[in-house]
């Protein structure tokens, strides 16, 4: 395996000689696993001070509670701790909000904190609470939802998974005279909560723990 580029969001990888055909077996299996299948971190839940519905408006904020949620979404979590944690927003006009705004212990990193939240007007104020959970994939807000949730708790999609985008390549490769191998080139982008190449690592183990089961028949 040769790295050709990388940074924290961003790796680019080639793997060669592969036998013929194995390019795109491997290529195909480890973009499934990849885009579903590595753990991750995301607000499951937010509520917001005054605000009983997804539908309300915030005197003195420009987005709409809809639209706050749908940034939310945006905000790159890296959780140290596989429990249930909490995170708080309390600012005041005028001001850009951003994800660098949110309060967090040693536990919670936010990794992208120039993501944009809102606008909020000279005079007023906004407070949250979100929750943090940790998971795998895509979970809909409806499977976030609690029963025991006090009212005006509004439960979140969580987009777990940290890798973002997975392209692969497959070329004919040759050893010596022989040109009956595959050349397979990855890129692989992440929201910068896990570097690539731990994540390709992460999806092979993945991949090879699965595969085990079928070598004990």
């Amino acid at each position: 395996i040769t790295k050709i580029d990388e940074n924290k969001d961003y790796g680019k990888f080639v793997i060669e000689p592969l036998e013929r055909g194995y390019g795109t077996t491997l290529g195909n299996s480890l973009r499934r696993v990849l885009l579903a299948s590595l753990p991750g971190a995301a607000v499951t839940s937010i509520d917001i001070d005054g605000v009983l519905h997804e539908f309300d408006t915030i005197p003195g904020v420009r987005e709409d509670v809809m639209q706050i949620i749908l940034n939310i979404k945006g905000i790159a979590v890296k959780s140290y701790v596989k429990d249930e944690k909490t995170i708080e927003l309390d600012v005041e006009g005028p001001a850009e909000v951003t994800a660098g705004d949110i309060l967090t212990d040693s536990d919670i990193e936010i990794v992208n904190p120039d993501h944009y939240l809102f606008t909020i007007g000279e005079g007023a104020s906004f407070k949250a609470t979100m929750t943090v959970n940790t998971g795998r994939g895509y979970v809909p807000a409806d499977e976030n939802k609690k029963d025991n949730a006090p009212v005006g708790t509004l439960a979140v999609d969580s987009i777990y998974t940290p890798v973002t985008k997975v392209n692969y390549q497959v070329e004919p490769a040759r050893v010596g005279s022989n040109d009956g191998f595959d050349k397979l080139t990855l890129e692989i982008l992440t929201n910068g909560t896990i570097i690539p190449e731990d994540a390709l690592g992460l999806s092979a183990r993945i991949l090879t723990e699965h595969l085990d089961l079928f070598t004990n028949l």
